[in-house]
């Protein structure tokens, strides 16, 4: 698989990475099994990155990443860089939340599950805005880099302004909505972090399955996952579900980008079109896709053989955008 450049970090990783929310429940039920073989199917289809959080689960997530390391090895054996986010366990989440103490004590528990003495990558957690312009925050971060207990550290955010504040800083990546449906991030961070030699982590690639072309007006989901519970923003920021796209409109969206991908060469899904959109927008480092099943892990990673999209299919794609989502998400995030 493709690799590139990680930002400041000297490490290269995959085009496509492995997104792992899902091993930690809000995705509906994933077992430990199913876990586990995702996470072998996707490294042996040349996945590198693998990105997790402490509160996927409360910290399941990341045992589960623990355990599968510990089954092959290590992640340098197979040059794996495992990447985690913290800062949601906060209880209230308030900025005063993001200090060091509290970093130490989140990410001492992470490495005891990751199984790892240092951490390649930590990402604040969508944390409160005033944290991404506060200095000591920075210079806690950087004191962990100097103990080992980090290598590196980044940002993952809910909206572009809180990129560009973070890009002010020392940081190693940004963590970012992006998507067919969310372009925002194309027009100012992609070029500035590109500027800056700053990775970007383009989540919610599929918007939370929309992209995927395989739902209807209809389909249900289950209780405990986001796309039930969330949908209308009850518990945590709306655009995390569905991209903030509203489902009637998603749904239709996702309609037109299968027909797209059916009507290609090879007919890839419309989840691999989606993902070959992404990898060909300038200044994107890799992208982290969920998968819920072996399979699907396995046709995300080999949406890296795709050709680059032709003019013509980018047209049609930004067509769709303007027509279902520009009016709901443009000006917002």
């Amino acid at each position: 698989m493709e690799t590139r450049s990680f930002g400041s970090t000297g490490r290269n990783v995959s085009v496509i990475g492995l997104g792992c929310w899902q091993f930690g429940g809000d995705w509906g039920e994933v077992s430990d099994l199913q876990a586990l073989n995702i996470l072998s199917t996707a490294v042996e289809s040349g996945v590198t990155l693998i990105d997790t959080a402490d509160c996927y689960g409360d910290g399941h997530s990341e045992e589960l990443i623990g355990e599968f390391l510990s089954m092959i090895g290590s992640a340098e054996d197979f040059g794996l860089t495992v990447m985690t986010k913290m800062g949601r366990l906060a209880n209230p989440h308030i900025e005063l939340a993001y200090c060091y103490d509290n970093f130490r004590g989140w990410l001492d528990r992470s490495r005891k599950l990751l199984r790892m003495d240092r951490i390649p990558l930590v990402q604040l957690h969508c944390p409160p805005t005033p944290v991404y312009s506060n200095n000591e925050v920075y210079d806690a971060l950087d004191r962990l880099v100097s103990e080992d207990v980090i290598e590196a550290y980044g940002v993952s955010v809910e909206t572009c302004d809180e990129a560009l504040t973070a890009l002010e800083h020392n940081i190693a990546s940004i963590q970012i909505i992006c998507n067919i449906l969310r372009r925002k991030p194309l027009e100012k961070v992609l070029p500035a972090a590109k500027a800056k030699g700053v990775a970007i982590i383009a989540r919610v690639p599929l918007a939370s399955g929309l992209l995927s072309g395989k739902f209807t007006e209809t389909t249900t989901f289950a209780p405990q996952d986001h796309r039930t519970f969330n949908r209308f923003g009850e518990a945590f920021d709306v655009g995390e579900t569905f991209s903030g796209v509203p489902y009637d409109q998603g749904v239709q969206a996702g309609r037109e980008v299968a027909r797209i991908a059916a009507e290609m060469p090879g007919q890839p899904t419309p989840s691999q079109l989606a993902l070959r959109w992404l990898i060909d927008q300038d200044g994107i480092t890799t992208i982290i896709p969920g998968a819920s099943r072996v399979e699907q892990a396995r046709l995300n990673a080999e949406a890296a053989t795709l050709k680059p999209l032709s003019p013509e299919i980018l047209d049609e794609l930004e067509q769709i955008y303007t027509k279902y989502a520009a009016p709901h998400v443009a000006d917002k995030w």
